[in-house]
């Protein structure tokens, strides 16, 4: 199995608290040097890390959208390996939960894939043509 498939089906600690999102983001904006790929599963496979400026502005979007669209108390849709040497986040999209027991038998991805490691593909997932729009418009100047 990869490194990426280790980290990606391995053990993550959930961000439940929207305070806690709060400082993991801040984390992740100091350690934004360049090294980090962001993967839209089903949308947009990385190529190369992003630049820092780039990643910081993707980062960004996904904390609005994560505000707007989890209208929850609680977080409970982000997941990392490591809260201060983080390697690896997952964040659900918040309109595409599925059922939370996984009873239904769909296999629900992560929305976006933070990583270090080159990701791997994932597979081909129906993403609505919105969140491709938004996706898009992040990376317009």
């Amino acid at each position: 199995m990869s490194e990426f498939m280790k980290l990606y089906n391995g053990m993550l600690y959930g961000i439940r608290d929207w305070t806690r999102w709060d400082t993991f983001q801040k984390t992740l904006v100091e350690q934004a040097d360049g090294g980090w790929y962001v993967y839209f599963v089903g949308v947009d496979f990385p190529q190369a890390p992003l630049d820092a400026v780039t990643f910081r502005k993707v980062l960004g979007a996904i904390d609005i959208l994560l505000h707007h669209d989890h209208k929850e108390r609680y977080l409970g849709i982000v997941y990392v390996d490591d809260f201060e040497h983080p390697q690896l986040v997952k964040i659900y999209d918040p309109n595409n939960l599925g059922a939370s027991c996984g009873s239904s038998g769909k296999v629900v991805p992560a929305g976006w894939i933070l990583s270090r490691i080159p990701p791997e593909p994932l597979g081909e997932f129906v993403v609505p043509e919105g969140r491709k729009r938004w996706w898009r418009e992040i990376f317009q100047d």
